[in-house]
């Protein structure tokens, strides 16, 4: 074989060899991106979780203070009318 054909090979083996490390080392970075992306999904899920159980406890104390000012106000209007009479 000619010099040439045989430099050819070579660098066309060293083109293959180093477009599939190319490939394998790009695949294990999105790899790993993904992974860090699902992480960060699941952070903001757990958060939304959160925030509902949050939402749904403010809407208790809510009604509760409703029925709270109801009472203190039944109190008082109680109370006038007792020293009215």
């Amino acid at each position: 074989m000619e010099a040439s054909v045989i430099s050819a090979l070579i660098a066309l083996c060293g083109s293959v060899i180093g477009t599939f490390a190319g490939i394998i080392a790009g695949s294990k970075v999105t790899e790993y991106r993904i992974k860090m992306l699902e992480m960060k999904v699941e952070k903001h899920n757990h958060l939304i979780e959160r925030m509902y159980a949050v939402e749904e406890r403010t809407s208790m104390n809510e009604e509760k203070i409703k029925v709270i000012n109801h009472r203190i106000s039944d109190l008082e209007n109680d109370r006038k009318s007792n020293t009215q009479n």
